[in-house]
């Protein structure tokens, strides 16, 4: 790998997860949806979540961040919260009938804008691909977790 730092695997990265971003939110936006809701829509359709702090957990987002996303998402008409029987202080998040409603055609849209992006790759390369982002991703994950952190508590 050359000393050029605008050809290593983390900038190649980067501007492929803001292109990426770019069409998702152009395709998205129609149907009322955002591609930062993305993991908060898959963690409530799929039950993995259902409190502010396990959405922010399965999204990887801080609090704060994660309870302004939900307010907007609520404002919009995309979820709702009920109070949790078993924590008063706490509610649950479902989506409403309407997201539920768009959830297939955001899905079929997000295939498809992967399908578009990797035109010309075979299906042999689209498998690489994901499994070399997977490890990368575990790799960082790894790292990150085992460094210090930068917040002061």
């Amino acid at each position: 790998m050359e000393n050029d730092v605008l050809s290593t695997p983390g900038h190649l990265i980067s501007l492929a997860a803001r292109g990426f971003a770019r069409l998702s939110e152009a395709r998205l936006k129609p149907l009322g949806f955002g591609v930062g809701h993305l993991p908060v829509l898959v963690a409530l359709q799929n039950g993995k979540a259902s409190t502010q702090r396990d959405l922010a957990r399965f999204a990887k987002i801080e609090q704060p961040p994660m309870a302004q996303m939900l307010a907007r998402m609520e404002r919009d008409g995309l979820i709702q919260r009920t109070p949790d029987p078993e924590d008063g202080r706490s509610s649950r998040i479902v989506l409403t009938k309407a997201a539920q409603a768009r959830m297939p055609a955001a899905i079929e849209t997000l295939f498809k804008g992967n399908r578009d992006a990797l035109d010309g790759f075979t299906e042999g390369e689209a498998v690489q691909l994901v499994a070399l982002l997977t490890r990368l991703i575990a790799n960082l994950d790894q790292i990150t977790s085992a460094e210090p952190s930068s917040h002061t508590s």
